[in-house]
């Protein structure tokens, strides 16, 4: 049975989708989406904007790499990181808009 007008969302979806959930469940992996809104950084700009320490934020962008959040490219020395989906950083939005606002994380905003 499907609820509020939504279809039926197979099993493994679910799952998939909790996995992601519980990738994103950390303050800081969601400081990286957001600075990673503005396009491709390294992990020198991503420590500027962002209260880590560097093997911290490695960690962080390594979990995040691993579950396809992000994609990666090396130039020289430099690791540069970028959102692979933007429809993930749409999910971080839509939640952290709604908390923001007073709501809950399931309304939807008009």
């Amino acid at each position: 049975m499907s609820g509020a007008g939504f279809p039926e969302i197979p099993t493994l979806t679910l799952e998939r989708a909790a996995e992601l959930f519980g990738v994103l469940s950390t303050p800081v992996r969601l400081q990286i989406i957001r600075a990673l809104c503005d396009g491709e950084q390294n992990v020198t700009h991503l420590l500027a904007q962002i209260e880590a320490s560097q093997p911290n934020m490695s960690r962080h962008l390594q979990v995040l790499y691993q579950a396809g959040v992000l994609t990666k490219r090396r130039s020289g020395h430099q690791i540069f990181y970028r959102l692979a989906h933007d429809s993930q950083a749409l999910v971080c939005r839509l939640v952290c808009a709604n908390l923001e606002g007073g709501g809950t994380v399931f309304e939807v905003p008009v």
